[in-house]
């Protein structure tokens, strides 16, 4: 059996008076499925989440989301709504509410809410909950929109940049977060400048340019990342020097003879996913920032 397409895109074109900013994006995003979208800025993938979600029209193309088309309007809008979850990539603000009262309020417009004890206590913010929004730090205020994203329990999750102003230790708890909803069935569109994120929830990602997709594939074989070179680094006669090869094992089983056992300053790597990300910008005249 196939898998479940939750969001299918054919054709998609949307056109400003001085930009084209997408240009024909293909896009199917199966149910369960973390899907990522990488690229600069302008590159076009907030129009694109952006019509997606429903908050923008299209001049071109199909869309289908959960099986309707996101500009419904009326009742299938409501439904619409009831069904998605939006972390924005601006924080909610309304200071004069607690932490608790926030997420006991927002969870009322859901038909079928989870608990929002329950949320507060995933996102990290239980010693918080009696605390005023305004006296929350940034990154304290980033877990509570998304913890706002998931209290309708959504089918399909949006989380734009989602753990800007995270310390290490909070990233990877909303990691073990995430990993947890996909785990439930949740479908979640990602859009993230942190590339070690993409790497770690994602099981694929689209890398988007001056309004096209320029591929498609999980972090693994992106850009034929599992088929490149690894490059072998070592010090020889006090120089560093080093080989690109397709076997790195066989070349450091050979300077391991050569130096008869331990290589000096030996380093053996491949491309990570910002070193082909930025390639593959760059290919196309992109901006590498």
């Amino acid at each position: 059996m196939g898998l479940v397409s939750v969001i299918e895109v054919r054709g998609l074109r949307k056109s400003y008076p001085d930009i084209v900013a997408v240009d024909g994006i293909d896009l199917s995003i199966a149910q369960g499925e973390i899907f990522a979208l990488l690229g600069p800025n302008g590159a076009g993938k907030t129009t694109t989440v952006e019509i997606i979600e429903g908050f923008r029209t299209r001049d071109a193309g199909e869309i289908s989301v959960l099986g309707m088309d996101p500009q419904v309007r009326g009742h299938d809008a409501r439904e619409f709504r009831d069904r998605i979850g939006i972390v924005l990539q601006s924080t909610f603000d309304a200071g004069d509410l607690t932490v608790a009262e926030t997420m006991h309020h927002f969870s009322g417009y859901y038909s079928k809410p989870r608990s929002a004890d329950e949320v507060i206590t995933s996102v990290g913010l239980s010693e918080k909950r009696n605390s005023l929004i305004r006296n929350l730090s940034g990154g304290q205020r980033r877990r509570l929109d998304v913890g706002l994203g998931i209290i309708g329990s959504p089918e399909l999750l949006f989380l734009d940049e989602p753990t800007t102003g995270f310390d290490p230790e909070a990233r990877r708890s909303f990691w073990d977060l995430i990993n947890s909803l996909r785990d439930l069935g949740t479908t979640i569109v990602l859009t993230t400048h942190y590339l070690d994120e993409a790497e770690a929830l994602a099981d694929r990602v689209a890398v988007i340019n001056k309004g096209k997709i320029i591929e498609i594939s999980t972090p693994a074989n992106l850009g034929g990342r599992s088929t490149s070179l690894a490059r072998v680094q070592w010090e020889q006669e006090g120089h560093m020097k080093e080989e690109l090869t397709a076997e790195p094992t066989a070349v450091v089983n050979r300077l391991s003879a050569t130096f008869n056992g331990e290589i000096p300053k030996l380093i053996v790597s491949r491309p990570t996913l910002e070193d082909i990300y930025l390639e593959m910008i760059g290919a196309v005249g992109g901006d590498v920032e």
